[in-house]
């Protein structure tokens, strides 16, 4: 697609109100493909003018019809779903057939689930002598990242659309022709003017102005934690709402009584995904110390058939900081059974798949986010020691269990810290609530769960 050179806000695109712009770069072939504008606190504003404005009109839009524009904007982005798929590899570099999939794909199934529930939620309810109404919050800054540039950002403006609210949206820099895709595709769907905006920029200029403007009342972020923190105090000190949703160091858990081939190689898949580039992938893998050894060589030679198929991360600082964990584990004393910190091309951000073995708890690549193709197996003595181990990271967004009862595996997942945890492999849910325990997040997105962190409550007595 080609890139627009101003600000969608208002139901048109309007120029940016300063001259600098951001370079998009191919991350597979270092070539910059596009610019587009880096907006200012002075969009900001104007975006967040527009929203309020057309706020009261599209609260009191009738459930159904707000429920028919979202259908009609899942029809648009069905019909460009090639376009998405394309612009996707283009700017983060995923795999043609992964961005079909996925990163096309899963977002087309979230707008659908969210057309459906906004014709069949019950935004009013009856309470003994009241009628509890659930009232849109108003207007949404939505703070997005790279790495699923599509569905996070209908994850975060399906429901607050279906909810009443209006938005401004704030993607990440590297992947803004995504985003501006879906505002052509909200412009298409017959959207109302001013419901959805969008302001290309810089995290610390236009995202930081998103999340201080007087008035945002919710600010919806995914990133990192780091980043999370400090919009969290940001909206504290104005007693704004937050939904966040941050990091994770998830804990992919195989009981001695599993199918250890499948646990390992669906595991190895899971963080080889998307280039390691998922909060809720899988990055620990914990074995009982009785299969730890055939765990490790079934893993080195899982990874090892990624090495061809396997995307680059997003963009040179990433590739380097990955290298870097690489290089900490190594230091740090774990043993390297696949991969390594050299890259495997000459051209383009590209991570070997990286396994390390004999990985204990307390390592700085067993405890922190490294957000690539990286995976540390360590081993357990028993079921006790396994839950401390996965319990013990200031993290809690996902998980996987495997055993060869499920009954033996959900009583695991119960004492797990964590806000999912998949069964045996269990399939991806866009209907279940998504989002993490202590630092991993505040707030779900998804189904149900999702659309009422764009809602308040009221109370009518009779």
């Amino acid at each position: 697609m080609k890139a627009h050179d101003g600000m969608y806000i208002g139901g048109a695109w309007r120029p940016a109100a300063g001259p600098d712009v951001i370079e998009v770069v191919n991350p597979a072939d270092e070539q910059v493909i596009a610019t587009v504008p880096a907006g200012t606190a002075e969009d900001v504003d104007t975006a967040v003018r527009a929203a309020r404005a057309a706020f009261p009109a599209w609260a009191a839009t009738p459930p159904a019809e707000r429920a028919a524009r979202l259908a009609a904007l899942r029809e648009v982005l069905v019909a460009r779903k090639d376009e998405i798929a394309e612009t996707v590899t283009a700017e983060l570099g995923s795999p043609l057939a992964f961005s079909q999939a996925v990163h096309a794909g899963v977002p087309i199934a979230v707008a659908g689930s969210y057309a459906d529930l906004a014709a069949s939620y019950a935004f009013e309810e009856r309470v003994g002598n009241s009628t509890v109404l659930h009232e849109p919050v108003g207007v949404v800054g939505a703070i997005t990242p790279w790495n699923y540039p599509l569905h996070q950002i209908v994850a975060k403006v399906a429901p607050a659309l279906a909810a009443g609210c209006t938005v401004v949206l704030k993607p990440a820099e590297d992947t803004p022709l995504t985003a501006q895709l879906f505002a052509e595709a909200v412009h298409e769907a017959g959207i109302p003017d001013g419901v959805f905006n969008l302001v290309t920029g810089l995290g610390p200029v236009a995202g930081q102005a998103l999340a201080e403007h007087r008035d945002v009342d919710l600010v919806s972020f995914t990133g990192s934690t780091a980043v999370g923190k400090r919009i969290g105090a940001v909206a504290g000190a104005a007693v704004k709402r937050v939904a966040l949703e941050l990091g994770g160091k998830s804990a992919n858990v195989v009981l001695p009584s599993a199918d250890l081939a499948k646990a390992v190689n669906v595991g190895v898949a899971n963080v080889m995904s998307n280039s390691g580039q998922t909060c809720s992938a899988w990055t620990r893998m914990l074995v009982h110390r009785d299969q730890y050894d055939e765990a490790v060589q079934l893993a080195a030679a899982a990874a090892a058939k990624y090495g061809e198929r396997i995307g680059p991360v997003v963009n040179a600082r990433q590739q380097a900081r990955v290298r870097g964990y690489i290089e900490k584990g190594i230091a740090e004393g774990a043993r390297l059974v696949a991969g390594g910190p050299e890259s495997p091309r000459e051209q383009g951000y590209f991570v070997s798949p990286t396994v390390f073995a004999d990985v204990t708890p307390e390592m700085t690549i067993a405890q922190e986010e490294i957000f690539g193709p990286v995976l540390s197996v360590l081993p357990y003595e028993d079921e006790e020691d396994a839950l401390r181990i996965a319990n013990g990271t200031v993290y809690g967004l996902a998980g996987a269990v495997w055993a060869g009862d499920e009954a033996e595996a959900v009583a695991f997942a119960r004492r797990m810290d964590t806000g999912q945890v998949d069964i045996n492999g269990g399939r991806f849910n866009p209907l279940a609530p998504f989002g993490g325990y202590k630092q991993s997040g505040v707030g779900r997105e998804l189904g149900t769960h999702g659309l009422t962190e764009y809602l308040q409550t009221k109370s009518l007595q009779f």
